[in-house]
């Protein structure tokens, strides 16, 4: 294989917020009369828009959720992106390493990574390469995104790496035909987690982002991308 663009998801890939994000999320619907756990919004909504998520939701209740469940959401969401967000640990070592060009492909806004990128220090080594999925008319799993991105990048979908932690995005990369890794090495990821990427069609997982070179690096000499990589 010879890659020419390496996808990275946002949430859990580039910065550690799902912790943060989910627990926001259910804070605010819980106390707008749809009770809901932290672990369940994880099961539920990781990897997919919050439109995604809210269609779902409000089928569920029968009515819309309130007028300010957005804003309210987003603020909150914001100060605690803020106040602890970090990035993923060896994200900044793994940028370093990689010779082919990078952007982000993720389910949230533009304003929301420029705040989690931005108090992370990534944002303007990624831009103007930031794609979101207001973007498309589809979400994650569909492929809509990944494939904009490529366009937008001029890379051929084949040509492309995808990295995600969810299950939903490892889908979406697979079908957009793409090379898709599974990432679990985010504070959110439980027992289990790298077994349900694999499930869901990644080609290979691993939990150190400082192994991505070394992985691709396998991949493209067409060698065994097991070898070597204990965590996998």
């Amino acid at each position: 294989m010879s890659f020419d663009l390496v996808i990275f998801d946002c949430d859990g890939v580039l910065v550690d917020s799902e912790v943060i994000s989910c627990q926001t999320h259910a804070d605010v619907l819980s106390r707008c009369g749809y009770p809901i756990t932290t672990d369940q919004v994880f099961r539920r909504f990781l990897g997919r828009s919050l439109k995604q998520a809210c269609v779902d939701i409000e089928a569920e209740l029968g009515h819309g959720l309130p007028d300010d469940f957005s804003a309210k959401l987003q603020a909150e969401m914001y100060s605690a992106f803020e106040r602890d967000l970090q990035a993923i640990n060896g994200i900044a070592d793994a940028l370093d390493a990689l010779t082919v060009p990078v952007c982000v492909a993720s389910s949230g806004s533009h304003q929301r990574m420029r705040v989690s990128l931005g108090a992370t220090g990534l944002y303007d080594r990624l831009a103007p390469h930031i794609f979101s999925s207001s973007q498309v008319e589809n979400g994650k799993p569909a492929p809509d995104l990944f494939l904009f991105a490529a366009a937008q990048m001029n890379a051929k979908p084949s040509a492309c790496v995808v990295v995600e932690d969810s299950s939903a995005g490892i889908r979406g990369g697979v079908a957009a035909g793409m090379t898709v890794l599974g990432f679990h090495g985010g504070s959110h990821c439980r027992d289990g987690h790298a077994d349900d990427l694999r499930a869901a069609g990644a080609t290979l997982v691993f939990d150190d982002m400082r192994q991505l070179p070394a992985i691709l690096g396998r991949l493209s000499q067409k060698t065994s991308p097991l070898a070597g990589f204990s965590a996998l």
